[in-house]
């Protein structure tokens, strides 16, 4: 397979290498598989936004869904920009000084342990995730989309790393770093491809390993669908641990109390505000920290786990959330988002080259830019102000060549899509301040002015 017409960074999706191709003795010899199959994510999410509503007969994007699940996944991954993931760090640290033995890295035997402990160890990661509500609130960002499709596999946490590593630094008392490198990322991988409705079953397959269908049920917000099918890879854990439930009635996705908003930090963080604001209602000590260490649905009185009976019932006849936006806006943000996904790809691609004070400026414009578009999707009062900075953020680095076109006959009207907007969006402001002194129209009314 090593040999074969299909490269390792497609095969990888699917957990299709060789312990041959993918043992390496230094981790730093590693390969990155996250980042390498990125375009494939990409190419994939367009074919499935093209050919799957065909097949299926259904909306399965959303524009503005879709945006921020790639920009929330873009967003867990800028930190790496500036350092080593805090799950592989935790884990060399751990096994530089406490191992107990050393595997030979170059082992079949090896790998496939590997293999299993990593799918173990996330299943209980991925469980905890679930059933504490400080975990979850991290977690939630993943099952934040009341779409189900390639981009939602995309929408991933910032906050998940700094308690996900508790959960593998164990299986560094034996196994190389190198060999947990290769399969955590392998591990991530394949759940990308889960996340469809185009593919409806499996067959026998769908008894050993996780498959779509039953990924689809963990991703839903009926009751029978809450807290089951936790498994990464296989889904035999769930079966000998008694969290696996069948696809039943039509599931519907998202959160049981949707946060309504494509901002990205709100995204990332309500839910910590939402515990806090809860805990603080309670007068008992006890209760205060049950509020984080107990389950999301916890309340004094109820099971350490909670009970469902203030979840909303799910009808089938849920509304999405999808805030209205005109056509012409709706490509300014397309178009601004492509720039800045460009521009995140060869930041990732030269950082070696890059200093950390560059890549840290540039980091804080890809957030500036992520959040700004949220914004404008939300129909925020501040939208107006942050376009306005990005824009002139975005000016800037053009003319000091630390941004630019992803070719050079794209060059002029990459320039001129952050000169003309910066000041079609200042007037936008000084428009919404007289208005404001006069007791005027809100954001909405002066973006359908320009764009309409």
């Amino acid at each position: 397979m090593a040999d074969g017409p299909v490269p390792p960074r497609i095969r990888a999706i699917l957990y299709l290498l060789t312990p041959n191709e993918s043992s390496f003795e230094r981790l730093e010899d590693v390969p990155e598989y996250v980042h390498q199959a990125n375009p494939l994510f990409l190419g994939l999410v367009v074919l499935e936004m093209l050919l799957g509503s065909l097949m299926s007969g259904a909306k399965l994007y959303n524009v503005a869904d879709a945006i921020i699940s790639v920009s929330l996944g873009m967003t867990s991954r800028l930190p790496l920009l500036l350092m080593r993931g805090l799950e592989l760090s935790a884990y060399v640290y751990v096994w530089e000084n406490f191992r107990l033995l050393e595997l030979p890295w170059d082992s079949a035997w090896t790998w496939w342990l590997s293999f299993l402990a990593v799918d173990l160890c996330y299943y209980w990661f991925h469980r905890c995730a679930h059933e504490v509500a400080i975990l979850w609130a991290a977690h939630q960002v993943h099952h934040s989309s009341e779409y189900y499709n390639f981009s939602t596999a995309l929408r991933q946490p910032l906050t998940q790393q700094l308690t996900s590593w508790i959960f593998y630094v164990p299986m560094a008392l034996a196994v190389p770093p190198s060999a947990f490198a290769v399969h955590i990322q392998l591990n991530l991988l394949f759940q990308f491809w889960l996340h469809t409705e185009v593919i409806r079953d499996l067959g026998p397959l769908e008894w050993i390993f996780n498959t779509p269908k039953h990924h689809r049920v963990h991703h839903g917000r009926n009751e029978y669908c809450i807290d089951k099918n936790y498994g990464g890879i296989l889904i035999i854990w769930d079966r000998l641990f008694g969290t696996f439930t069948e696809e039943k009635e039509k599931v519907v996705y998202g959160l049981v109390f949707p946060n309504n908003s494509f901002e990205i930090m709100s995204s990332q963080f309500h839910y910590y505000l939402s515990l806090w604001r809860r805990s603080t209602t309670y007068s008992s000590h006890t209760d205060k920290v049950s509020t984080f260490v107990n389950g999301p649905s916890w309340r004094p009185g109820t099971p350490r786990l909670g009970n469902h009976d203030h979840v909303p019932k799910v009808t089938g006849e849920e509304k999405l959330h999808d805030p209205s936006c005109s056509l012409p806006l709706q490509v300014y943000v397309v178009t601004h988002f492509l720039l800045v996904l460009y521009t995140y790809h060869e930041l990732f691609e030269n950082q070696t080259t890059l200093t950390q004070l560059t890549l840290l400026g540039m980091t804080g414009y890809i957030l500036l830019t992520l959040t700004s578009l949220g914004f404008i999707i939300d129909s925020r009062p501040a939208a107006a102000i942050f376009e306005l900075l990005r824009c002139m953020a975005m000016v800037m680095l053009l003319q000091s060549s630390h941004l630019r076109a992803p070719n050079s006959a794209l060059t002029v009207p990459t320039q001129s899509s952050s000169v003309l907007p910066g000041m079609l969006w200042q007037n936008v402001v000084l428009h919404r301040r007289r208005a404001t002194q006069i007791g005027g129209n809100t954001i909405l009314y002066l973006l359908n002015c320009i764009f309409y």
